[in-house]
């Protein structure tokens, strides 16, 4: 269907909006939105329906809600002010002014014929990777689960939205290819998509069963997968289920991938993009000798592009490190600088999830929790899959003793994120919130757990053998302790509370006691 009114033509099957034969760029999420209101202009539409179709009926803030009106208006010519197209019914929700002219939107391709856009022009600037999401293969003998295979993709291309570092084909251009008996080739030379996220529902009486794979389209090779089940007759929650596991797994796969496309170049020939995902590879290391690398290699970024901010995201990341982990010498230089580059990174990119975590973690080395929460909770908001961001927001929840909330965020990142290169700090923070509640048992358990994972750094060792001690497991207690003395840097409790600085008295004593009675 296109719908035409005041020199506008908003296109639902291309999922475009043109003026003058002209695509305007929007968010999928405004798309959608005003694709809900256009279609309904005869009725007012509510914010609970908007809610349900834009978020799933994910909680979110009014903040929220008003920033995609004001981006829907904007994309339309209309302001809040004069609400001479999205009108604001007091109360009840928002309603569209004018009657479109409706059109049918036919596609004349069919299903092995080449897209409509093949002659279509390209950005040469390789900045970010582009992902391309094809519509799911159903394999069941009835049709009524047909609109799931479109809804699922659908919802996984909002999902992948949030991204900022990753461009998403419209589904205008990827529905014109299936996932079943596609040419890779071909849709590489289209869509000039540098992966492919495919997949295909099985239904089995009341089972149903997701499988999910993305492939690099220069070789056809298969970077993950994964398969997913539920039942047939709750579809709506596996949809959600399987939108938020994909995307959660591409944040941490994808990077990996892009990484692992630039370990043959020399530094010197690196671009912008591809210098930044070699730093995180690195950064990730959690050692001085990788932190230091990562640091050069967000500056060669930087260097390339002044206006990455993700790159001085990064950087503002490694200073962190330099401080919080002790790699040098002046650890308040490396807190300025910390909170310097997380600045500019977020005047460059306010949306960006990285970037708002960088500036809480910025907090955080200030001792102030409370303060970054807030930053944490708006990474969260832009990206609820964000595992990092909600380990980050159950770490802080440790420090200031809300103990439930710091288990329910650690609880949830290591969900979403199971094979998290910071995995190790998300079940320290689940040890660290048992402390609090006096479950020595669990809390030595998640500390031995964090601690013997890989990467894991100075301070986890540190919490093991708190764990360990306050259990009255002092043989393992030793250990650790005999690790953590093997590192420690002078006055190591005073820099182990800096970086931990509990609002409850109770848990500095018991840090103090372990330290002193392990000879830390």
């Amino acid at each position: 269907m296109i719908y035409s009114f005041e020199g506008f033509k908003l296109d639902v099957e291309r999922q475009e909006l043109q003026k003058g034969g002209v695509i305007i760029a929007i968010e999928p999420q405004v798309f959608a939105l005003l694709e809900l209101l256009i279609s309904n202009h005869e009725r007012v539409v509510s914010k609970e329906e908007i809610n349900e179709v834009i978020w799933n009926n994910r909680i979110v803030s009014e903040a929220a809600l008003s920033s995609r009106i004001k981006l829907a208006r904007k994309a339309i010519n209309d302001d809040g002010k004069a609400q001479r197209l999205i009108g604001t019914v007091h109360k009840r929700g928002f309603r569209f002014r004018c009657t479109p002219e409706t059109q049918s939107s036919v596609t004349t391709t069919s299903r092995n014929s080449p897209p409509l856009i093949e002659d279509a022009t390209f950005p040469l600037k390789r900045d970010r990777p582009t992902v391309a999401v094809l519509p799911f293969e159903l394999i069941s003998n009835s049709t009524q689960f047909s609109e799931f295979t479109s809804a699922i993709s659908h919802e996984l291309i909002l999902e992948l939205s949030r991204l900022r570092w990753l461009y998403v084909i419209a589904r205008g251009s990827s529905f014109q290819f299936h996932s079943s008996g596609f040419d890779i080739a071909s849709i590489q030379k289209t869509l000039r998509a540098d992966y492919l996220i495919s997949g295909s529902i099985e239904i089995q009486g009341n089972r149903s069963f997701v499988t999910v794979e993305m492939s690099k389209t220069t070789d056809g090779r298969i970077v993950w997968a994964e398969r997913y089940q539920g039942k047939s007759d709750d579809l709506m929650s596996l949809r959600q289920t399987v939108a938020s596991k994909v995307v959660s797994s591409i944040e941490i796969r994808l990077p990996i991938e892009e990484a692992a496309r630039t370990s043959n170049l020399a530094t010197e020939n690196l671009d912008a993009w591809s210098a930044y995902h070699r730093g995180l590879t690195h950064m990730y290391r959690f050692n001085k000798v990788d932190n230091e690398i990562a640091s050069i290699l967000f500056q060669r970024a930087i260097s390339d592009d002044p206006y990455f901010a993700r790159a001085h995201a990064g950087l503002s990341f490694t200073h962190f490190q330099n401080s919080f982990l002790n790699f040098v010498s002046d650890s308040e230089d490396a807190v300025d600088n910390a909170r310097k580059y997380a600045e500019k990174s977020l005047e460059l990119d306010p949306l960006d999830p990285f970037v708002n975590l960088t500036m809480g973690r910025s907090h955080m080395l200030r001792g102030d929790a409370e303060g970054a929460l807030g930053w944490f909770d708006r990474s969260i908001e832009l990206s609820p899959n964000y595992a990092f961001a909600r380990y980050n927001r159950g770490l802080a929840h440790a420090v200031i003793n809300n103990c439930v909330e710091s288990e329910e965020n650690a609880q949830s990142a290591l969900m979403l994120s199971p094979i998290d290169p910071l995995r190790y700090a998300m079940l320290a923070t689940r040890s660290l919130s048992h402390m609090s509640r006096e479950n020595y048992v669990e809390a030595s358990q998640w500390g031995e757990k964090a601690a013997v994972s890989p990467n894991s750094h100075i301070h986890i060792h540190a919490i093991a053998a708190i764990g360990h001690y306050l259990s009255n497991d002092l043989e393992k207690a030793s250990g650790w302790a005999a690790k953590v003395n093997s590192a420690k840097p002078s006055n190591y409790k005073e820099k182990f509370l800096r970086c931990f600085p509990f609002r409850d008295q109770k848990m500095i004593r018991r840090v103090d006691s372990a330290f002193k009675n392990l000879n830390i």
